[in-house]
């Protein structure tokens, strides 16, 4: 049997590995166990594309990442989260010009399945926020947050939480002081090792430096990627869509676990804000009524146009097959959750009320291995 091999690429203020965390490590071994099981041999990578360069530029990095050898002649399954999924299905189209060398996309004919993880296929409100001036650092502090929640550990976590409790909250934070930024990032590289430091700093300089996909996730702009982005008929193409509960912050303010959950929590309400601003000219996906009652069965509340993961419209991540759906925020889906019993295994990003579980993540790679095996 041919060996499998799958590529990830990850999304907005995503990476591939950064400061000794490896930003795919839930999914990557979800499915090497289940290809395992199947008795089929699978490869995987992590294509560490900038976090918020243009989509193009994205996806040529992608193009040039993806090298496979000749003789080789087994499926290629391509993976991406968030912008990482509007990264594969413009490397894949047959209708776009990447301005890449056709050499380095000679493996196309191989790719067999293409899945998008919470992408926002018809745009997201908060990429209009964050094309902002205030939108920009509060940008920057979502990526430092990340970075900070998934790469460096709960003791860190709780002295980054204090310092950010005594300069004021989330709201002095993203007021527009770009200072207090600066003081938290300076203070969380201090608990970082002179190699995670460097990795960490460079990450947050290509988010200050270049921000093209910023303004292209915008709705207005994925009318025109969608009237240009022809799908390529030969792929099998899925979609993996969640939402987390609209924000309550007196049912939150009972909740949060410490001071950093309810740092986030305050934060998760924010984004939610911007990302439940449905755009009156350019629309959402329109579920097929097999979709429809399959939104209805895996997720909680009813979904709207104001239904959101937190960053992605529910209904924006709606492309080609429908491969799983149920509660989760936007990195829920790539195992960063809170689990009482394995605490150290799972990080949870953001408080969001969602209660992804184990369970319910199992699920999810149950439903994306199938698809990708049963592609043809």
């Amino acid at each position: 049997m041919p060996t499998h091999r799958v590529y990830f690429v990850p999304g907005m203020f995503g990476f591939g590995t950064l400061a000794g965390y490896d930003y795919f490590r839930h999914v990557r071994a979800a499915l090497e166990t289940r290809f395992a099981d199947a008795g089929v041999k699978l490869v995987a990578e992590v294509v560490p594309t900038p976090p918020t360069s243009s989509l193009r530029h994205r996806a040529r990095i992608l193009a040039k990442a993806i090298r496979v050898s000749a003789d080789e002649s087994g499926p290629i399954h391509l993976v991406g989260h968030s912008t990482g999924g509007l990264d594969v299905r413009l490397v894949l189209s047959p209708s776009t010009d990447l301005k890449s060398d056709a050499e380095r996309l000679r493996w196309r004919p191989r790719v067999v399945s293409a899945t998008s993880f919470n992408a926002p296929h018809f745009g997201t409100p908060l990429a209009s926020y964050f094309a902002t001036v205030s939108g920009t650092r509060v940008l920057y502090a979502l990526s430092l947050l990340t970075v900070v929640s998934l790469s460096v550990g709960e003791p860190s976590l709780a002295v980054f939480s204090k310092l950010l409790a005594a300069l004021g909250g989330v709201e002095q934070l993203f007021g527009g002081d770009v200072r207090l930024i600066s003081g938290a990032t300076d203070l969380v590289l201090r608990f970082v090792d002179n190699h995670g430091r460097s990795e960490i700093s460079g990450f947050l300089e290509k988010i200050r430096t270049d921000q093209g996909a910023i303004v292209q996730i915008m709705p207005e702009a994925m009318d025109l990627f969608n009237a240009t982005a022809e799908d390529d008929p030969r792929i099998r193409y899925g979609s993996v869509v969640t939402a987390a509960p609209p924000p309550r912050a007196l049912r939150f303010a009972k909740k949060v676990r410490s001071p950093y959950a309810a740092l986030t929590a305050a934060m998760y309400a924010t984004l939610y804000q911007f990302a439940s601003q449905r755009h009156k000219m350019y629309p959402y996906a329109q579920p097929s009524p097999e979709q429809a009652t399959t939104l209805a069965e895996g997720i909680r509340d009813p979904i709207t146009d104001e239904s959101s993961d937190g960053v992605v419209p529910t209904l924006s991540q709606l492309w080609g097959d429908l491969v799983w759906c149920g509660d989760g925020d936007h990195l829920d889906v790539l195992g960063h959750f809170h689990d009482d019993e394995k605490q150290s295994d799972h990080v949870d990003w953001m408080t969001s009320g969602a209660h992804f579980d184990r369970r319910r993540f199992g699920s999810l790679m149950d439903a994306v291995a199938s698809f990708q095996l049963g592609a043809k």
